[in-house]
């Protein structure tokens, strides 16, 4: 573990000077960096790039650090073929020393990684959620694995909900996005903000993903009207971080493909376009209309004109 320690006290020594970064207290309002870099199978390498994104967003007011699905193991399937032979202690230490660089920074962190759980189990997609204080306050397991994900993972059964600035936020990875009662799920907890990590990198020319995922969750926004940072490796080929807003337009992006970081400011007293409000809590409820229909036997009667 000496490679460890000495390349873990270089990027210490890079941060000192903003070991005493303080992140604002006002409740209700949040500021985010979405992060790409290139994730990889080297653990220490992805490693490498969270922590410096870690320091450039707290140097920049970021309440949140927010990264792709499996930014610090890699992605099994495309960054390595199996876990047959995975480097679980690299991943339990950089795992430590991202935590206590979280302290250090005093940031949150929305970490994409493997969950390990034991001899016989495969381990679970997940993404750790560290607080300011340096430790792991949640986690969340990704629900819908896609049939080459159950190959190396297990798939989790529970939503995460964490007060981050006085604002409820939800956490979800990748090819959730497909199932949009995971998303209504989250409406009726009240959430005002959804955390998504995506793995859609390394794709074959023309593929479909950098089309259709982004659009998918800003309508998945709009429809249950809270925000969403959705976060990606910038390996090629990929589709860059997204801020969405709760009227499901696009906030902000940055070049795809390249490494780097989507600032963005939340402030819940901000008012956006919400086409369905008036209808969205009794649809919620099972009530799949915007009004009583008429009690007229021409409207019970669907075969006559």
């Amino acid at each position: 573990m000496n490679k460890y320690h000495y390349s873990l006290a270089i990027l210490f020594l890079s941060v000192a000077m903003y070991a005493q970064h303080e992140v604002g207290t006002e409740t209700s309002r949040m500021r985010l960096a979405s992060c790409q870099f290139p994730v990889s199978d080297q653990i220490i390498e992805n490693a490498g790039w969270i922590i410096k994104q870690m320091v450039e967003a707290a140097d920049s007011g970021a309440h949140v650090a927010h990264f792709p699905e499996c930014a610090l193991s890699g992605y099994p399937g495309v960054d390595m073929e199996s876990l047959e032979g995975f480097d679980w202690p690299a991943l339990r230490f950089w795992t430590d020393s991202i935590v206590n660089m979280a302290k250090e920074l005093n940031i949150w962190v929305i970490l994409g990684s493997i969950h390990e759980l034991g001899e016989g189990f495969k381990p679970m997609n997940c993404l750790y959620v560290i607080n300011p204080d340096g430790k792991i306050k949640e986690r969340y397991d990704k629900r819908f694995c896609t049939k080459g994900d159950l190959e190396h993972f297990s798939a989790g059964e529970h939503f995460s909900v964490v007060n981050i600035q006085g604002i409820k936020c939800g956490f979800l990875i990748c090819f959730d996005v497909r199932f949009p009662e995971l998303y209504r799920e989250y409406k009726k907890m009240e959430v005002d903000f959804i955390f998504q990590s995506f793995y859609n990198a390394r794709q074959k020319p023309g593929g479909i993903h950098p089309k259709i995922m982004p659009v998918t969750a800003r309508t998945r926004a709009a429809t249950n009207h809270f925000y969403m940072s959705i976060s990606n490796s910038s390996s090629p080929s990929s589709w860059p971080c997204h801020f969405i807003t709760p009227d499901g337009l696009i906030g902000g992006t940055i070049e795809a493909d390249k490494p780097g970081i989507l600032l963005s400011d939340v402030l819940l007293s901000d008012e956006y376009y919400d086409a369905s409000r008036r209808y969205r809590k009794n649809a919620m409820e099972g009530k799949l209309s915007s009004g009583d229909a008429p009690g007229h036997p021409r409207y019970s009667d669907r075969k006559s004109f």
